[in-house]
């Protein structure tokens, strides 16, 4: 299993977080997702089928495009 943890500077309420975890969480091979609004992060832990790729665009999906450094 893998950890990622993505910058995303939109966040900027309860309901997003709620979102992306809603949202990252139904990726088939997530494990689990933590939003945080004090950090404006996303810790995001996978195993195949799910990939960082898909995990990304998933985000950009809902409109938290990760910042990519």
């Amino acid at each position: 299993m893998r950890s990622v943890t993505y910058k995303l500077p939109s966040i900027h309420c309860r309901h997003c977080v709620h979102t992306i975890n809603m949202e990252i969480s139904e990726i088939e091979g997530v494990r689990s997702v933590e939003a945080d609004l004090d950090t404006l992060s996303a810790t995001i832990s996978f195993e195949a089928p799910a990939t960082e790729e898909k995990i990304i665009e998933a985000l950009k999906a809902i409109g938290y495009p990760p910042e990519l450094t």
